[in-house]
């Protein structure tokens, strides 16, 4: 059936289908075809023949709320989590864990090849031996039907939250801190953020684990918190062992979590964690990776990639607390990270200290300002950007630099994709990309891909 822009959709709303689901999107909907149109089965698998009910139609696809499995995949398993169904945390517990690293290398595959235009070899997804427990992060929103106070995850595509006692991909030590919490506001009356109001106080908890080291952050929105010394106390009775407890400030209206001000309220300014044999000092807004075991087969083979013999000056352009420039700097002989969070490049250069690695120097800015002032043509480029990956005129001033070798780390493959793309068109190839779970259960990625200069350029720089 050809679809012109006037043509009648071969599906109407409220209305049950049978589909055939033949893939994962990136959300980990099952997608499947009804009459050649696109639809999107929340909870189906590939292979599975499911009956599901049409529950929004679009111009190019439509949603539909999954009812039966006719048919089921033998991928297809019981989730452990009893809230799995309601929270949108995890969106692959219904999916082994081992058909989960399969489809994560197709998802870098396919962007690859349709977005980037790149046939590369892309090598099996490093996973955990053990996939659970693993998050050393918690940022729950909190929420209140009537009189309850509620914190968890948000439901699936919503901001309504789902009230959870244990997360089982956080650490154990997460758990006790939102129980915690839980309690404390309800002793206390502490006021709930109402986001569509905006009033109210408490906002977010986060938690962050260490080696035996705990951080509490209540986020709020106002820049007291009433009752600080007496909460503060009460916290403590119920976290005897509590490394931090700060308030950090989120006045803006919108769904930023935190705000740029942090107050420690008691204890210390950063806790410690280690990857390899590197100790780190983390502050409540500085950027960690969040499965800290999974972290260091990332560094690992971002250092592999990197293949340094002692001689070569190497630039880290985003590199939040220092963690993979520290790594560089023991097998380099100079390194330099650059970040244009100034926190964390406060504890990129204690970390430093601590660790005692001098042949580093930790730069605030914008990468793409600082680099061609820097005065220095380095022989690797490291690249490690947020989701949104790195804009074009960054990716241009790298290729004037012409860097031996760039090493480019990434959580999100489509971007990835279009960014080795473009550095693809000014004078580098892509050798080889290697896919790591450091989200089990979740529809995240994040890859390491590995680009030499080549000096054949299809685009003038």
């Amino acid at each position: 059936m050809m679809l012109g822009s006037d043509s009648i959709k071969p599906v109407k709303l409220n209305e049950i289908y049978q589909i055939d689901i033949l893939n994962l999107n990136s959300n980990a909907q099952g997608v499947g075809r009804i009459d050649d149109f696109t639809a999107f089965v929340e909870g189906a698998l590939p292979a599975e023949v499911v009956k599901a009910k049409i529950i929004e139609v679009k111009k190019n696809y439509a949603v539909a709320e999954l009812l039966e499995i006719l048919k089921s995949s033998t991928d297809r398993v019981e989730p452990r989590c009893p809230i799995y169904s309601e929270c949108g945390g995890c969106q692959l517990q219904h999916l082994s864990y081992n058909a989960q690293l399969k489809w994560k290398r197709r998802q870098v595959v396919d962007a690859l090849k349709r977005i980037g235009k790149i046939d590369v070899t892309v090598k099996d997804t490093l996973g955990m031996k053990e996939p659970w427990r693993y998050r050393n992060k918690m940022q729950f929103p909190v929420g209140r039907i009537k009189s309850k106070i509620q914190i968890g995850c948000f439901a699936k595509s919503s901001h309504k939250v789902v009230d959870t006692d244990a997360c089982l991909i956080q650490r154990q030590q997460n758990d006790e801190i939102l129980q915690a919490v839980r309690r404390v506001v309800d002793k206390f009356k502490v006021s709930v953020y109402d986001e569509d109001k905006h009033r109210g106080i408490l906002r977010h908890v986060m938690g962050r684990i260490g080696v035996d080291e705990t951080m509490m952050v209540l986020v709020t929105a106002s820049e007291k918190l009433p009752n600080e010394k007496t909460i503060v106390r009460a916290l403590r009775n119920e976290l005897p062992n509590i490394t931090s407890i700060q308030q950090n400030i989120q006045t803006q209206h919108n769904n930023v979590i935190l705000g740029r001000e942090t107050k420690v309220l008691y204890g210390k300014r950063t806790i410690k964690d280690k990857i390899g044999n590197l100790e780190f000092n983390i502050s409540a807004r500085s950027f960690f990776q969040v499965n800290t075991a999974q972290a260091e087969k990332l560094y690992q083979t971002a250092l592999n990639f990197a293949d340094l013999k002692g001689h070569e000056t190497v630039i880290d352009a985003f590199c939040g607390t220092g963690t993979i420039t520290l790594f560089l700097a023991k097998h380099a002989k100079f390194a330099y990270g650059i970040e244009i969070v100034s926190s964390a490049i406060a504890d990129a250069k204690l970390n430093a200290r601590n660790n005692n690695v001098r042949n580093v120097q930790f730069i605030t800015g914008d990468a793409t300002a600082i680099l061609p002032k820097l005065g220095v043509r380095p022989d690797v480029m490291v690249l490690d950007p947020p989701r949104a990956g790195c804009d074009e005129k960054f990716l241009l001033t790298i290729a004037k630099l012409k860097p031996s070798r760039v090493v480019y780390v990434s959580c999100n493959p489509a971007t990835l994709a279009r960014d080795l793309n473009i550095l693809e068109a000014n004078g580098f190839k892509t050798q080889i990309v290697q896919p790591v779970d450091m989200f089990p259960f979740t529809s995240h990625v994040e890859a390491v891909a590995l680009m030499l200069w080549t000096n054949n350029q299809t685009n003038s720089i």
